[in-house]
């Protein structure tokens, strides 16, 4: 301990330390047989583990949980209650049941307890120097098994006395990619030498990071549409040589998700991970109703309408409707789905291109019937949404849904994973993930998104070979598929897309890898160009207007074009 304080410990690894205790207590009870195990530990595991998992526990499972004759365990059970350690909580207007749940003062007592186990865990492993309890994980990836790095760059990291750095997006993907670097087992890193940061920050982060004499990350993670902007401006560095040289091969990547890593003839970064926008959608309930899925935007609206309730809590669709880069690309997408990008790009025979087009050419196109039937849709969409959903996204769209409070919604496959191995979640195995529908006139394309590795301009050159062999693990075919094993469906490699283990461990995996064969699966919705961000900040301001009954979407969409028509323009870009 330090400071007289436990280590933190999150729900993961308080699972994580309950599993490891049970096995370690597990063999005492072959060293003197015959008796009972200590019926408080078992109903306080019990309970935990329950809350940690949002279940509901009845007084008569706990008896039985415990272990003890009936009238005895109903003793102890409400000397527990009367003590504080355990709450009732009443099911029910009538009051006359009730479930019982670990108080607060249970709670902390045994997370204290829990990060007294983790710090004397790290202590008797071994500390780095200047390193402390919490700066380490307690075990591998959030439910899985320890990935073993490559001793290359355990060796490399160790002989250069240098401390890797990272600034990667805040989601649950570069979460559990941070606890496989602080692994306690490795000695690589720690959970101090990781920022996450969200994304509209996290873009801000790497401009301020450039105009500094020597970068402050070592690895950064950019939005795949940023690409092009940070090139141009010299914020990321041509790696073309390190990828030879430290072993990567773009031809196991889907060439689409390659793609998002090339600029100008060079490849500027390594795609982390992918994830696709799709609609998730209620299985149980359209089962239930006898309705089909949704194929196009008009069964959307009908399948929602059948199930908007709001008076009982229950909505027929979520979607990401706030303020800036969430609204922004809802737009894209649905523009997307009407068959049509927001500026002039070349239809190709897979659908849109930059390539060969001048991009000093480049225009607005939103102004048309595409544009004018996204917006449509987007406001009949909200009348199926929960009443804020103009407020709402990202994390808070996707706990609507996670506690089974709509019926479909729009989600990136990485956030949609949640839906099966999140210990909140109430929808697991009941979620059919579906192509996007198609507008009028357009097809049912699923948008690519994703980050890259990438390594800044003005990181020394001392630390750069260190980065690119950092990079190439994190990219690895290893690292990738056990991330998909435990919940990630990211498989942007075609080695891990086509392992029989990675694909049996998500139905998301399968499904993207569907998607792929189908040649559903584009990236011009959001082109990586250097102008993308400010298109995308123009879009956030101004659909929002329109939806929230600012502006007319005819003059919300002459806007559009004329600010982005300008910013296409402009000598800055």
């Amino acid at each position: 301990m330090r400071d007289g304080r436990e280590a933190d410990v999150n729900d993961y690894e308080m699972l994580r330390v309950i599993e490891f205790l049970e096995k370690t207590r597990r063999p005492f009870h072959e060293v003197i047989a015959g008796f009972d195990e200590d019926p408080v530990w078992k109903i306080a595991i019990f309970l935990i583990k329950a809350h940690i998992h949002s279940q509901s526990v009845a007084i008569s499972t706990l008896g039985q949980e415990s272990g003890l004759p009936y009238a005895t365990s109903m003793r102890l059970i409400n000397r527990m209650v009367d003590s504080g350690y355990i709450i009732k909580v009443p099911k029910g207007s009538s009051g006359k049941t009730f479930s019982l749940q670990p108080s607060e003062k249970l709670l902390q007592s045994f997370q204290a307890y829990a990060g007294k186990t983790k710090s004397l865990l790290a202590q008797t492993l071994g500390l780095r120097s200047g390193e402390q309890e919490d700066d380490y994980y307690f075990g591998g990836t959030p439910l899985g098994s320890h990935i073993i790095p490559p001793m290359r760059l355990v060796q490399k990291r160790v002989e250069s006395h240098i401390e890797l750095r990272f600034l990667l997006n805040d989601d649950n993907y570069f979460s559990a990619m941070r606890n496989m670097w602080a692994d306690f087992r490795n000695n690589l890193a720690s959970r101090k030498n990781f920022e996450l940061l969200p994304l509209p920050d996290l873009y801000r982060r790497v401009l301020e990071n450039r105009s500094k004499p020597v970068s402050d990350y070592d690895v950064l993670a950019i939005n795949m549409p940023w690409l092009g902007e940070f090139a141009e401006k010299d914020i990321v560095r041509p790696i073309d040589a390190l990828i030879q040289k430290t072993g990567i091969n773009p031809l196991d990547f889907h060439p689409s998700i390659w793609s998002t890593a090339h600029w100008n003839g060079r490849d500027y970064g390594v795609p982390g991970y992918c994830t696709v926008e799709i609609l998730a959608a209620r299985k149980d309930l359209f089962a239930d109703a006898g309705l089909d899925f949704p194929r196009k935007f008009e069964d959307v609206l009908s399948a929602g309408r059948s199930f908007h309730a709001p008076q009982n809590g229950m909505y027929g669709a979520v979607w990401d409707g706030a303020r800036g880069m969430p609204i922004a690309s809802s737009f894209l997408f649905f523009l997307g789905a009407c068959g049509q990008p927001a500026i002039s790009l070349r239809r190709s025979r897979a659908g849109f291109t930059f390539e060969g087009v001048n991009l000093e050419e480049l225009h607005c196109t939103v102004v048309s019937d595409a544009g004018l039937a996204a917006l449509d849709f987007m406001r009949r969409l909200m009348e199926i949404s929960p009443p804020d959903i103009l407020n709402m996204a990202w994390d808070r769209t996707l706990d609507v849904f996670m506690k089974g409070k709509a019926s479909l919604g729009y989600f990136w496959t990485m956030r949609a994973a949640r839906f099966e191995y999140d210990v909140q979640s109430v929808v697991k195995r009941r979620v059919e993930y579906l192509p996007q529908p198609a507008g009028p006139g357009g097809t049912r394309a699923s948008p690519i998104g994703g980050f890259l590795f990438c390594i800044p301009s003005n990181l020394p050159e001392e630390r750069v070979e260190l980065a690119a062999d950092a990079i190439a693990w994190m990219a690895s075919r290893e690292a990738m598929k056990a991330h998909v094993k435990n919940g990630f469906p990211i498989a942007p490699r075609f080695s891990v897309s086509a392992d029989p283990e990675a694909a049996a461990s998500s139905p998301i995996v399968r499904f993207v890898d569907q998607l792929a064969k189908k040649n559903l699966l584009h990236t011009w919705q959001r082109p990586n160009i250097p102008q993308y961000a400010a298109i995308e900040r123009i879009l956030g301001e101004e659909v929002h207007d329109a939806l929230s009954g600012i502006k007319t979407d005819k003059a919300a969409l002459a806007d559009v074009a004329d600010r982005i028509n300008r910013e296409l323009r402009s000598p800055t870009h």
